[in-house]
């Protein structure tokens, strides 16, 4: 039979206990379902000197070995992230050490993956560069402003790219967790573990992880997060970066470089992601057809509708609803 699976979840203090414990426990439970027949996983925790950790919570994370014990140990790494709050803004911590580490362990990693804001030191090391990466929803627009390199989604619960994972956090580290197990040994032993552990099945990665419009809080004033819960009421309208330019009495460029600035993303890809959020809860919790609901989202058309799908969620509206409804 072949070695075990070794996974090694990199952790220092602050971090979400769940964005360790629970990709952790799906591994465990994984391979007390497969059996003696399968070669199931290992997991263990590193610290920088191998001490135990204080979570966010203030439980204590023991270790099983240092940073540099694990390089070259794991065939899974994950790093989790850890957050604080100032003047009531989320802000991911930027562990300098960590990010150091990640230069010399991440790229002769197997399989490499980020939980929650651990995506912002995978790419403070620059291995996300050129890629596509997730992370809580509420540290997406710091992500995206920090790494322009880096094209962020904040709507997937995980996104995969070859050997590279990252998703959205917390309870999402097991839908990726369940993801990897699939590569590894099918979604026979995925759905079983799932079901093991009384999960939610398994969530694709392509189910969002929020609420468009609560991905960024709107202060009381904030002429952006204004317009932002007007399109989610008016989403039929013309909604394009001149229309909503001149709704603002701004100039389209003024406009454009201010909602990016504000939201992390451009007026066309939020107005595209509120859409086709409609359009998911439709598919979800109604019996509309494909042309009502291109039609009651914005989209338009059932061509519009299908090209926004295959684009961002890799999949059709048919397979979505059959998927999630």
């Amino acid at each position: 039979m072949l070695p075990p699976h070794r996974v090694v979840v990199a952790a220092f203090p602050g971090v979400e206990l769940l964005n360790v414990t629970g990709p952790a426990e799906v591994f465990s439970v994984a391979t007390r379902v497969g059996g003696t027949r399968r070669p199931g996983y290992t997991v263990r925790v590193a610290t920088a000197g191998g001490e135990p950790v204080a979570t966010a919570g203030g439980i204590r994370l023991m270790a099983d070995l240092t940073l540099e014990e694990a390089i070259g140990e794991a065939d899974t790494l994950l790093v989790s992230g850890a957050v604080r709050v100032a003047d009531r803004e989320v802000e991911p911590v930027l562990d300098g050490g960590m990010i150091d580490w990640l230069r010399r362990a991440g790229p002769g990693t197997h399989r490499l993956g980020s939980v929650c804001s651990g995506a912002h030191l995978l790419a403070a090391a620059g291995l996300l560069d050129g890629l596509s990466a997730t992370t809580h929803w509420r540290t997406a627009a710091r992500l995206a402003a920090d790494h322009p390199r880096v094209t962020v989604d904040p709507d997937p619960i995980f996104i995969r790219h070859g050997r590279l994972w990252t998703c959205a956090g917390i309870a999402s580290g097991m839908d990726m967790a369940l993801a990897m197990v699939t590569e590894d040994h099918g979604p026979e032993l995925a759905l079983a573990t799932a079901r093991t552990m009384v999960m939610y099945v398994k969530r694709a990665g392509g189910q969002s992880q929020f609420s468009v419009p609560l991905a960024v809080p709107a202060d009381p004033g904030d002429r952006i997060g204004d317009l932002r819960v007007w399109i989610g009421e008016h989403l039929t309208e013309d909604l394009s970066a001149a229309a909503l330019a001149a709704r603002l009495h701004l100039s389209v460029r003024h406009f454009s470089r201010l909602f990016q600035r504000r939201t992390g993303t451009t007026p066309a890809a939020y107005v595209e992601s509120v859409r086709l959020e409609a359009a998911r809860r439709l598919l979800q919790d109604s019996s509309h057809g494909l042309p009502e609901i291109a039609a009651l989202s914005g989209l338009g058309s059932v061509e519009s509708l299908h090209r926004c799908f295959r684009r961002r969620l890799g999949t059709t509206p048919a397979e979505y609803r059959r998927r999630f409804r």
